[in-house]
């Protein structure tokens, strides 16, 4: 046992009710995630020393990116969660599939549902795919961040047993002193993530389509399955044994995806062009 534990700052997951209306904490992180990330996407857009010759969507067509990729994340997340995480239960309980409003949203089926979103943005309105998804990826970040405090909020997704001096006893948990996992991805995932994205976008990484795409690909996967080691698995639905998860599993893929696309646009991106013609 630790020789002290920080107490759970008891925060009512329900922000406001209006009879049986209710505005929770967990629905204002995905809407504050997709607004911030809507008005950090216009701001780039019209940032011209940030792209050089590289094409880009214009502004105005970035309100429709953001229905895209909404819905996208909200029905990639909540099938994403239905089907890696506890098929059987939805599948013998069909409504509860629709509950979206009790939690239950998978990062990675939200990152298959945006991408779908963004294929389809891009044929509509002639972008090139590869820029549009380093957009998204930058914006990215933002909602991740807002969405584990969300989940400490609530709280959910909580962290193993330890003795640091930080833990924290979770209400609805087995009363052990536990890491606050979701600070940990908050910060890594989240806020991390978007420093070093927004650093590379500010030293010409948007010139190479695919670069930021990349990185994000590469950081966020290295970060979930270092926080992986710290959250506590469902042992029915997420422990794999071994010391394996399923969200390192299903984060593995993303740092190979994301090296490789690095190397393909550092090789073929606009940026080297650019800079020979600039030299």
């Amino acid at each position: 046992m630790p020789f002290f534990t920080l107490p759970f700052p008891t925060i009512n997951p329900v922000l406001i009710a209006f009879g049986p209306l209710a505005i929770r904490w967990y629905a204002l992180s995905y809407i504050a995630g997709l607004i911030l990330g809507w008005a950090l996407i216009r701001r780039i857009l019209v940032a011209n020393s940030l792209w050089g010759a590289a094409p880009r969507p214009s502004p105005a067509s970035i309100d429709d990116l953001l229905v895209y990729c909404a819905v996208g994340v909200i029905v990639g997340g909540r099938l994403g969660n239905v089907l890696f995480y506890d098929p059987g239960y939805y599948f013998a309980h069909p409504v509860e599939i629709f509950k979206i409003w009790e939690g239950g949203m998978a990062f990675h089926g939200g990152l298959i549902g945006a991408l779908i979103g963004i294929v389809l943005f891009s044929l509509r309105y002639r972008a090139p795919a590869l820029t549009v998804l380093d957009l998204a990826c930058l914006a990215a970040p933002i909602g991740i961040f807002f969405g584990r405090l969300a989940n400490f909020i609530k709280p959910e997704l909580w962290g193993r047993p330890t003795d640091v001096p930080w833990a924290i006893i979770f209400p609805g948990s087995d009363g052990l002193p536990r890491h606050p996992s979701q600070i940990y991805e908050a910060l890594l995932e989240g806020l991390a993530v978007f420093v070093v994205l927004s650093l590379a976008a500010r030293f010409g990484a948007l010139r190479r389509p695919g670069l930021i795409s990349g990185a994000f690909g590469a950081l966020y996967g290295l970060a979930r399955i270092f926080c992986e080691f710290y959250r506590d698995p469902d042992p029915r639905l997420e422990d794999l044994g071994g010391g394996l998860t399923m969200g390192m599993v299903l984060s593995a893929p993303l740092v190979i995806i994301g090296v490789g696309l690095m190397a393909w646009s550092l090789r073929n991106g606009l940026g080297s062009s650019d800079e020979r013609a600039g030299g």
